[in-house]
């Protein structure tokens, strides 16, 4: 039973990743066949990915009957809601249907049934929102105060969100089909075809005359792993496998080998041009051009990274590592550097397209076509070119996994469009913060890290998006800063405790405690969750003009760059509790009070605050020298 499963499963998925192809090149198809049919493959292969009771594997056979029946039938009232949909595709192109109380009562077990399948795909976060967000469309007008609304029949609420275009069929859908499955597409290709080994090899290279070695290399590597993989946690399992065992061996603690890796992994997801895919949703909710979105998002994710850079130098002087003697460094050759073109090739290809003012999924498309030709430069790829098919297969099951996701996102925003709900939680926002934007803020980083727990990232930045954007427009705030912002803590979300997936996909590789690893991913991340507070208040460090409201001011972007790289130096030393010496409690808060200045809105406070963090500067530098001068004499 096994065998025959699997192979079904391949073929359904390495159809869903050639048809995303396709759909770039030639156009997608007619929407009303295109989105439903592609629900259905993509149910099948979940079902029979993660099928009940696991029946597909050795067990008690009561047991794999009944697991087969209940997902055979599962499979058959998704397939008959999704033939009701396509049966009224011409009236839904007109406005004008009639839907018969029996189809609205099979699109709820459908619905049930999707939710079924994105418990087991993501567990119980995303399918306790989806359940929620049901419920409260049918039962919502039983609830006190605000939250309360009209009410709606049945009927409606299935109208509404299976038989339009406005719900599970809807606006992420067809971003997700036509855009970001060819993004998904073009990283399993990369990783398939031997383009993350090269990664690696150059990370831990480029990294190896420095302390902290193999901790930077995690860095590294995850920031360009992040341009292959949507995911947080396929960022840590891809890069930290090996490089948490490196780390450890080094002299670092095993919660330290965990929480490196679990940060850069979330930093991947914020780092151009690929930001976890989610980049595409932006462009498509803000109106702004991806080109734009990437360009805006490169400074807040390179001042994060060289956060985390310093807190692992840091932390490998207080613990005395000296860096990789030379002999044991990894030495880069010739094949390497034609290895780096399966990366680089692409990721030019990308930018060229997007350039010459092609489309976005053109450009995904080129990029794809430019990594298939690159990958025979690999002669591991030369003689195994079927490892092209197993990428392609695995690109069809990340593409089912997202689409479950994106489904039930579906669900959630036609809940939101029919009920109101993304505006009543921005009133009940405006009704506790007033016209505080900080404190309004502050509420909206809370709801971000507690919507976005247990998520992936592009379920994280749609619901977080869609719930609180409208609490943050409606205070001046730019649209691009205000996505910026939630999709920031959405993605943050996946280091902060309780749940913090990135942290407990570390923890196992790292053998260590998973929430004291948590904890150390957001000290070491500590920066990310004030950068978008910054760039809120100093909108000229995203550089395009939907972001800073006018002109670009160099000057006013070179002041906002000083006061934040001295803030970052100064509270990532008093967190690490090291700098040239070990650090009381004293000179640690000392440190922190100016870093809290240099991010203040009052020019004379972060006036002081910059003398008073050039006056540490000037003091290291001298203390260096007298370290060097004392150590010619010994």
């Amino acid at each position: 039973m096994k065998q025959p499963i699997q192979y079904a499963i391949a073929v359904i998925c390495g159809a869903i990743a050639l048809q995303s192809v396709y759909t770039a090149y030639f156009g997608v198809w007619e929407p009303t066949l295109h989105r439903p049919i592609i629900l259905a493959l993509g149910m099948i292969a979940a079902t029979l990915s993660f099928p009940l009771f696991g029946w597909t594997q050795v067990g008690p056979p009561a047991k794999r009957i009944l697991g087969a029946a209940l997902d055979f039938v599962l499979i058959a009232v998704i397939l008959l809601a999704v033939y009701q949909f396509v049966a009224i595709s011409d009236e839904l192109e007109n406005g004008f249907f009639s839907i018969p109380p029996s189809a609205h009562f099979i699109a709820l077990i459908a619905l049930l049934a999707m939710l079924e399948l994105t418990r087991r795909v993501f567990g119980l976060p995303l399918f306790l929102v989806g359940l929620a967000s049901l419920g409260y469309v049918l039962f919502g007008d039983t609830l006190p105060g605000i939250f309360r609304h009209a009410g709606y029949d049945l009927g409606t609420a299935m109208e509404d969100i299976w038989y339009t275009t406005s719900g599970v069929f809807g606006l992420p859908m067809a971003i997700l089909l036509n855009l970001v499955f060819m993004f998904i597409v073009f990283g399993a290709i990369l990783e398939g075809t031997g383009a993350g080994a090269s990664i690696m090899r150059f990370a831990i290279a480029a990294t190896g005359r420095l302390r902290g070695g193999p901790a930077h290399a995690a860095i590294v590597a995850s920031a360009l792993f992040g341009t292959m993989s949507g995911s947080v946690i396929a960022n840590v399992v891809g890069t930290g496998t090996l490089t948490i065992p490196m780390i450890k061996k080094r002299g670092f603690s095993p919660k330290f080998a965990g929480g490196v890796e679990a940060a850069a992994s979330t930093g991947g997801q914020i780092t151009p041009p690929v930001m976890g895919v989610a980049a595409f949703m932006m462009a498509e909710f803000t109106g702004v051009p991806y080109l734009y979105l990437i360009v805006a998002a490169l400074v807040p994710a390179a001042f994060y990274y060289a956060s985390l850079f310093l807190s692992v130098s840091l932390e490998a002087r207080r613990l005395g590592i000296e860096p990789i003697p030379q002999a044991e460094r990894v030495q880069l050759n010739r094949q390497d550097y034609l290895h780096s073109l399966m990366f680089i090739a692409p990721i030019c290809a990308i930018i060229f397209v997007l350039v010459i003012g092609r489309s976005p999924v053109f450009a995904g498309f080129i990029a794809t076509i430019t990594a298939v030709v690159s990958a025979f430069l690999n002669p591991e790829f030369r003689a195994q070119p079927s490892k092209l098919i197993k990428a392609f297969v695995t690109a069809g099951k990340s593409c089912v996994s997202v689409l479950v996701a994106i489904a039930t996102l579906g669900l959630v925003i036609g809940a939101m469009d029919l009920t109101g709900l993304g505006i009543r939680f921005a009133q009940l926002i405006s009704g506790i913060a007033g016209d505080q934007l900080f404190l309004s803020l502050v509420l909206t980083m809370l709801a971000c890290l507690i919507l976005g727990m247990g998520m992936p990232t592009v379920p994280a930045y749609i619901i977080v998006v869609l719930v609180l954007g409208p609490a943050i427009a409606k205070l001046g705030v730019s649209t691009v800063a205000a996505h910026l912002f939630v999709f920031y803590y959405g993605v943050l979300s996946a280091i902060t405790p309780p749940v913090a997936l990135a942290a407990f996909s570390a923890a196992p590789i790292a053998k260590s405690n998973p929430m004291a690893t948590a904890a150390t991913a957001v000290r070491l991340a500590i920066i990310a969750f004030i950068i978008p507070f910054f760039f809120i208040y100093n909108p000229q460090l995203l550089i395009i003009p939907q972001a800073t409201g006018g002109a670009f001011e160099p000057l006013v972007f070179a002041w906002a760059l000083v006061r934040m790289g001295l803030a970052m130096w100064l509270m990532t030393t008093a967190l690490s509790g090291y700098d040239r010496a070990a650090l009381n409690k004293r000179d640690r808060l000392i440190r922190v009070l100016p870093a809290i200045a240099l991010l203040s809105v009052w020019p004379q406070v972060q006036i002081a605050g910059v003398a008073i963090a050039l006056a540490f500067v000037v003091a290291r530098f001298f203390t260096n020298l007298k370290v060097m001068h004392s150590n010619q004499f010994d």
